[in-house]
């Protein structure tokens, strides 16, 4: 068996990790993790014979050459590796987290930061027990600057990525209705996105709070975290904003100290003001210039269906189906409910993980969309199904039914919310209206 700090000296050596055979750079280190219907050691020579330098494997009878390294499981060994890589870091380290916007407000972090830092940041939504340490073992000796995504969707999850991760940063972006078949409800919630703040309140860490959030407050109240920079809407807090307008376009002004600024985004949704301001306020902690924060902020454009607004021909559609929860599922219908635009259409597709709450968080969003003004609505999934009563919609079973029923009308001239959960897949509601 290989020891870690063994191990280490050959990933110096060879600074890549490989997980998987079909996206492999020669000269890697290739581990061969296991999966619930794969066993990656199965996967090792063919990894050798790609290019890899080494393959990381942990059933014995795998190791037939010098090239395999021998670990009591695969999977362990990689996020030790990455806890050792942690220890000879001398960067500082942000971790973010949260119930809705982490992404969007991770990438908003980079983007801000790159303008004084080589920053690197979670690649994607790599923010899982795999991907949080292969996000620090991508950290090169010319990154002055990491930004680690984590999700979570049980306790000790963000307690788990923390012990190897080592933040000494941390921003929490909210806490909703996520994941709470996994946490045990919205208490549970709080408690597994907190371990981020009961890690920082005992390393004497910083974190960057939004004084606008009565649960975050409390939460670190409750954890005695004593450092922390404040953003948020009154005025004295270190960092200070304001929505202008957010039609269709949010448009803010903010004063942090000595500096501040207006910026005109490319960000539709008043739910992310604050991921916005969240940025603008690590920015001065970090001593960025306004002139520099307020151009990388103006110039980040959303995708991966995050908040996307995309033209398809004469119609107009906010694409934010990369996920959904009963929060981030409100948010985005009152938000849409307020585009001044005329011929509106919902389509919405099942939340995921509500576990107990299910029944009722899909009732009260059908509720809510029946309180609205649309043209039409399009509802897909079973558990959307149990409320179609509740108000006139087309219900489809799949995102593809929806699909082919979309490519039959004739759409000229709408707006259109698409949202749901990544098991509906309602991004394939986009093939009804070609390139």
């Amino acid at each position: 068996m290989i020891t870690v700090s063994a191990l280490y000296s050959i990933y110096r050596q060879h600074p890549v990790v490989c997980t998987d055979t079909r996206s492999l750079s020669s000269g890697c280190l290739f581990f061969a993790l296991k999966g619930p219907s794969f066993n990656g050691n199965a996967f090792a020579a063919q990894a050798l014979e790609q290019g890899a330098a080494y393959a990381v494997v942990d059933e014995p009878e795998y190791v037939v050459g010098d090239n395999y390294l021998l670990v009591p499981d695969v999977l362990a060994a990689l996020q030790d590796l990455a806890h050792h890589h942690r220890q000879e870091l001398t960067i500082p380290v942000l971790a973010i987290t949260g119930s809705n916007g982490k992404t969007t407000t991770k990438e908003l972090v980079r983007a801000v930061l790159s303008r004084k830092y080589k920053t690197l940041a979670t690649r994607g939504n790599l923010n899982n027990h795999i991907g949080v340490p292969l996000t620090l073992l991508s950290i090169t000796d010319a990154i002055e600057f990491a930004v680690v995504e984590m999700g979570a969707n049980h306790q000790q999850e963000i307690a788990g990525y923390c012990r190897y991760a080592e933040p000494d940063f941390g921003l929490i972006t909210n806490v909703g209705k996520a994941h709470l078949e996994g946490f045990g409800g919205f208490e549970g919630v709080k408690k597994g996105k907190g371990e981020l703040y009961t890690f920082l309140a005992a390393t004497n860490g910083l974190i960057f709070i939004n004084a606008d959030n009565p649960h975050l407050q409390l939460m670190a109240q409750e954890r005695n975290v004593h450092h922390h920079f404040r953003y948020g809407t009154a005025p004295e807090v270190e960092c200070s904003g304001r929505l202008i307008s957010d039609q269709p376009f949010l448009h803010i002004e903010w004063s942090c100290g000595t500096q501040h600024g207006q910026i005109r985004t490319q960000m539709i949704g008043a739910y992310n003001f604050e991921n916005i301001l969240s940025a603008v306020a690590v920015g001065n902690h970090f001593g960025v210039s306004a002139e520099d924060i307020n151009a990388a902020i103006a110039d980040y454009t959303p995708d991966n269906s995050r908040s996307q607004v995309l033209q398809r021909g004469t119609n107009t559609i906010v694409l934010d189906a990369y996920n959904a929860n009963p929060t981030s599922m409100e948010a985005a219908l009152k938000n849409f409910m307020a585009l001044p635009n005329g011929k509106k259409i919902v389509c919405l597709g099942d939340m995921a993980e509500l576990g107990p709450e299910t029944d009722a968080e899909h009732e009260r969003i059908a509720k809510l969309v029946a309180a609205g003004d649309y043209a039409s609505v399009v509802l897909v999934g079973k558990n959307f199904g149990k409320y179609v009563s509740l108000l006139p919609c087309h219900h489809f079973d799949d995102s593809a039914q929806a699909t082919a029923w979309m490519k039959e009308q004739s759409l000229d001239a709408v707006t259109m919310l698409i949202k749901g959960s990544r098991s509906s897949r309602m991004e394939r509601l986009l093939d009804a209206f070609g390139s």
